[in-house]
């Protein structure tokens, strides 16, 4: 993958991940859905970028990033069935 290209994804995914963060510190109500869904698609984003721009400690972070907003999406879906 080009270089730049990387870059751009990975600042797009760091956009999502900053993004959501905001989004649930300053929403009234919190769509844990998409703040889960929006945290996948960032962290995703990262680990794209960093098989470029390599850093093992940062893929670490993105994985686990990713398993916690897997984990955030089914409890929301399990919530919405609910309801």
């Amino acid at each position: 993958m080009n270089p730049v290209l990387a870059d751009i994804i990975g600042l797009l995914g760091s956009a999502c991940i900053v993004g959501a963060y905001a989004y649930n510190n300053m929403a009234a109500r919190v769509d844990a859905l998409v703040y889960n869904v929006v945290n996948l698609l960032g962290a995703v984003m990262l680990c794209i970028s960093l098989t470029v721009h390599y850093n093992l400690a940062s893929l670490i972070l993105e994985f686990v990033w990713s398993g916690l907003a897997l984990l955030g999406i089914a409890k929301a879906l399990k919530a919405r069935r609910r309801a």
